[in-house]
This record gives structure tokens, sequence and C-alpha cells, in this order.
């Protein structure tokens, strides 16, 4: 995919193109130094990371303001909805040479975001109308985690692979929520999870 056809399949602005144009060389540039994605992946890059997360847009509600990205790495999705639109983006991120990925590149890209340079557990709680994360961790614990940042209206939105019946099997018998299971723009074998209204399940004995 070039990034054209990342433009042509997103809707993005020629402004949004070249900020993320930026990013992917930077991306580029640093990779071989701190490894954020795999080797692999970077000739695929508008395809494996851009719009894999640029996927996750439409699936916001109308409003969303704030939003936490669980475990950013690389910036993937966080960084690339904040290049798109959303005003309010938290970069949880405990490793400081991907931190300063991501300061470098909302400094050359002209994108507010606030990078928090420490564990997800360590991170205070934010009201968020969106938490979204990508191959972090399995469903259960991504619910743990999530959790303190989640409010009455909050929506999860999870980029998770071919486990994810399985996650969903064992997510259930301690949590309860409203699922969604979307299909993958990137990947035939990869959903989405919509998630809403999440707590914790009371188990009757």
């Amino acid at each position: 995919m070039t990034p054209d056809e990342f433009a042509a399949g997103t809707g993005v602005s020629r402004e949004t193109l070249a900020r993320l144009e930026r990013y992917a060389a930077l991306l580029n540039k640093w990779n071989p130094t701190i490894n954020l994605v795999s080797r692999t992946t970077l000739p695929d890059l508008w395809r494996r990371h851009m719009l894999d997360s640029a996927q996750l847009m439409p699936l916001l509600r109308p409003g969303t303001r704030v939003l936490v990205d669980l475990g950013s790495g690389a910036g993937f999705p966080g960084m690339v909805l904040a290049i798109m639109g959303v005003p309010e983006v938290h970069l949880i991120e405990s490793d400081r040479r991907k931190c300063a990925f991501l300061r470098a590149v909302a400094r050359e890209t002209g994108t507010t975001v606030t990078i928090h340079a420490a564990r997800i557990e360590d991170v205070p709680p934010i009201a968020a109308d969106a938490i979204v994360s990508r191959a972090l961790a399995d469903l259960t614990e991504l619910l743990h985690l999530a959790v303190k940042f989640t409010c009455q209206h909050s929506i999860l939105l999870f980029l998770k692979g071919r486990s994810v019946d399985r996650e969903l099997t064992e997510a259930a018998k301690g949590w309860s929520m409203r699922t969604e299971k979307l299909p993958s723009r990137t990947d035939s074998d990869a959903s989405i999870l919509r998630l809403e209204a999440i707590s914790r399940a009371l188990h009757t004995r």
C-alpha cells in the first residue's frame, strides 16, 4: 500500500497525509536502533501499521475527545488517531526509548499528545471516551488494565488476532460487557473488538 492508496482508503486530507508521511520517515530512521516494529513489516508499513491503526477512527463515537492508548509502543494506534484529529490522546508506554521516539514524532508532526513514560498500572486514572490497544496482552489482562480509565460512556477498541474467540470466552468468566467483533481491514485472520459497559462480573455460587 502506498501513502496515496492509504489516503484514498481513509479520506485523510493532504495535510494529514503529509504528517503521517513524516511519522513513517521517522519510524524508518529510528527502527534500526530501538526496534520499534518488526523489520519485516516496514515494506508494508502503510497497510500493516498506518491503516491498521486508522481503521479505528470511524469506530469512535462522534465527539470523542479523550483517548487512552495502552502500551503505545511506536504509537500505533494512538499517535495515528491523534494525527487524524482526536483532540486529547494519552500514550502510555513504559520503555523510555520508545517514549523518546514518540516525543520526536509529536514534535516533528506538530501533534499534541500526552506521553506517560510509565507502566500502565502506575498511571493515575483518566476518564476516557475511548481506550485502545494493539498487540499488548490477552483480553482479560487488557480489561484489568483498562478499567480504571473507563467511565459510563467509554468504548474499548482492541485489535486482536486469531485467539480472539478464546480470549472472549475466558474474559466472560470474570467480566460483563457488551461485545461487537468486527473484521479487520488489514488482516483476514484479525478482528477488532468494540466493547462497552465493562464491569467485573458478579458470580453467585
